[in-house]
């Protein structure tokens, strides 16, 4: 058989198998589950879509008789342990292994809020070998696998995504706390656990106003309608002049 013949029927091979791989990445990224499972299918999805391009890529050389014989030459003599054993050594390897022990045992999960090196942020990608974080400014901190697998990271969310949006206001001590207090309890009585108190007497008084939210995000855009809320309904009890 001429070598075109042989070079189009790998090109054949490798093309096949390169569907394959976007079919099995299409068909799981259809899937609609929790933040665990998205984490493991995501990573899971990758890691089958490249072993099946690796193993497509080197089907295709096979049917060339010239590489075949070398790769014979190969398996046959102690040099492919040498080559396994030396690539198993390498970081890129460690951090593919470290990828699939982070979708396992999921210290993080995509969409966890997580402080990590001094930053906080939001996983937004974990990839076969490094993880994008992304932080409050917008920026991404790219990590790699190993390292995050090794390191201590700070997971608020990680047993549950709700969260409290907090305020805290200062009002003076000749005002009546009693009837601060109640007010802002009505206020947040349609909320989600909402709590007031006093929290401090230093000074001035502060009083604190809590209620659950969902997630972080809720939370932050909770406080921000609070922060109105509260401070129209002191100006309303004459706490503030």
């Amino acid at each position: 058989m001429p070598l075109w013949h042989r070079l189009v029927i790998a090109g054949a091979v490798f093309l096949a198998v390169s569907l394959i791989a976007r079919l099995v990445d299409w068909r799981l990224a259809r899937k609609t589950l929790a933040p665990e499972m998205i984490t493991r299918y995501r990573v899971l999805r990758r890691s089958i879509s490249a072993v099946i391009l690796v193993v497509g890529f080197f089907s295709a050389l096979l049917v060339i008789p010239e590489v075949r014989a070398v790769a014979g030459g190969l398996l046959a003599s102690s040099a492919v342990l040498g080559i396994i054993v030396g690539f198993a050594s390498q970081s890129t390897l460690g951090n593919f292994v470290a990828g699939l022990l982070i979708a396992i045992t999921q210290p993080v999960r995509l969409g966890d809020r997580v402080e990590y090196a001094g930053e906080i942020g939001v996983i937004e990608d974990i990839g076969l070998t490094y993880t994008f974080i992304r932080t409050t400014d917008g920026a991404r901190l790219v990590v790699p696998n190993q390292k995050l697998a090794s390191d201590t990271i700070r997971n608020s969310t990680i047993r549950s995504r709700e969260s409290f949006a907090e305020v805290r206001v200062q009002v003076p001590l000749s005002t009546d706390l009693g009837a601060a207090v109640d007010g802002l309890r009505d206020e947040v009585a349609q909320e989600r656990d909402g709590a007031v108190y006093v929290s401090a007497l230093d000074g001035n008084a502060t009083l604190t106003v809590r209620a659950g939210a969902s997630d972080e995000d809720a939370a932050e855009q909770l406080e921000r309608d609070l922060r109105v809320r509260v401070q129209r309904r002191l100006r309303a009890l004459g706490a503030w002049q």
